[in-house]
Formats: structure tokens, sequence, C-alpha cells
């Protein structure tokens, strides 16, 4: 569904951000997307829906090469990869209705959206998303009135209303206590389960990834060191992919939340 071939992005300072990374997402996986600051995570990701422009290699979506596309044809891909922002980037001012219908933008056009004349289809989509996730009550509070947990929950519903193949997702608990943190972690994996969409959670913290998705890929110095199941993330691995640290720990903690998931 999405393949990267040979995707490299080099700064004019002469920086390799990513080093040829070749992958392929199937319809419906849901990937973690891990490594230490700077590996490429951010840049990976921005470069695949061309918010970063890559320097060398391919993005292909459902059929589509999307590094060469015009600016017309790319406002047309983007409809299908809903991005959530570990900031958010919501209009403050707005209400929660209004930053979930903005998704429609691709859609609908400026002046339309500007004016807040959307289909009545949209607008009843709109209402369906905030009542999956939790915020229904909340659709004439303003942005800025809400907490983190609660912002980056508008954030997923304003990315769902796109109707997108493919969720790119940046550090979406990178703000969050650990509660909301899997509860935020929790809510996109199902979401994704349900509409049968893949996505890439670009994600700092190693236990969550493990806990909640199918399959983990960790960058460093933007280049792929692991592909695999969440599993084979074994101490060995870690080191090689964040240096050296006692990540046996860090295997504790995950079986631990693993205990109180079953509980819940």
């Amino acid at each position: 569904m999405l393949r990267l071939n040979k995707l490299t992005k080099t700064y004019k300072t002469g920086d390799q951000a990513l080093k040829a990374i070749d992958l392929e997402i199937p319809e419906g996986q849901v990937m973690a997307l891990i490594g230490p600051s700077g590996a490429g995570k951010s840049t990976m990701i921005r470069c695949i829906n061309r918010l970063v422009e890559p320097t060398e290699g391919e993005v292909w979506l459902a059929g589509t090469e999307l590094t060469h596309l015009g600016a017309s044809a790319l406002r047309q891909a983007r409809r299908e990869m809903g991005m959530i922002f570990q900031e958010y980037a919501l209009v403050e001012r707005l209400t929660v209705m209004e930053n979930v219908l903005s998704g429609r933008l691709g859609y609908v056009g400026f002046w339309r959206s500007f004016l807040r004349r959307y289909p009545q289809s949209d607008v009843d989509e709109a209402f369906r998303l905030l009542d999956r996730v939790g915020l229904l009550h909340m659709a004439d509070k303003r942005a800025d009135e809400l907490s983190g947990g609660q912002r980056q929950r508008v954030g997923i519903a304003r990315a769902l209303i796109q109707n997108p193949k493919l969720l790119l997702v940046d550090e979406p608990t990178a703000s969050l206590d650990p509660k909301t943190s899997r509860q935020i972690m929790r809510l996109i994996c199902e979401l994704c389960r349900e509409r049968g969409l893949a996505a890439i959670i670009n994600i700092h913290d190693v236990a969550l990834a493990q806990m909640f998705v199918q399959r983990v890929v960790g960058l460093r110095f933007g280049a792929i060191e692991f592909d695999g199941a969440p599993d084979n993330l074994t101490p060995d691995v870690l080191t090689t992919i964040y240096g050296e640290e006692d990540w046996e720990a860090t295997i504790e903690k995950v079986e631990g939340e693993e205990d109180i998931e079953a509980a819940e």
C-alpha cells in the first residue's frame, strides 16, 4: 500500500537525514518508528507527504508515485494521508467542531471552509467522529480550552475526516502523561483496525510501541537498523539502535504494562 524506494534526504549542509530507505507497509498495518533524536523519524514522515522534499528516491501510495507530482495532483494525493501532529496544530480560537471540519479543506476548498459552509454529510461525519473519540460533548468548546489529551483526540478526528488510506502520526504522546499516552495510542490503533488503515507512528516511548503496534522499525543515523515484531526488540537490538543502557528494565516495564492492560 505504501512503498518507499531508496528514499533519501540530504540537506544543504551535506547532512544525510535519510539514507536510501527501502520500506513497504501493507494495508491495515500499524507500524511504530523508533530511534534516537536526529535519527530521521520526523523527516521520513514529512518526506512521505512532501512537507519535506526528498532528495532522491520514490514514495508510492496505493499505486501513485508521489515524489514527482505537481502542486494540484499533490493536494489531491494528500487527501489520502491523514497527519496527526505532536503539537496538535489546532486553530486555538476555533471550536472543536470547526477544527475537525478543517480536515475537509482538501475537498471543499478554501472559501467554503473559511465561510463554514460544509456539506451536511461532512458535519454529520464530524459529529460521529467526535462521538467515537469521546468529545461529542465538547463540540462547541474552543480549542484553547482543552487539555493535551483532548487536543490530540481532536487532531485524530480531524485526520480521520479526510477518509485517508494512511495515517502519519508524529510523536502523538510526547506532551502527555503516561495514562493519557496509553489511551491515545490505544485509540489510534483501534481506529486503524476499525477502518483498515495503515499507520506510521513516530514515537520515542519504546514501551508504548511494544504494547500497541504490530511492527517496529528502528532508525539510526538515517538508516534502518531493525524491522520486525515488537517481541524481537531485545536488549541487544535496542543497544544497536540507541546505544548502551539497561534495556532489561524497559522490557520488564512492557511486561508489567501488559498485565495492567489485561486487567483493564
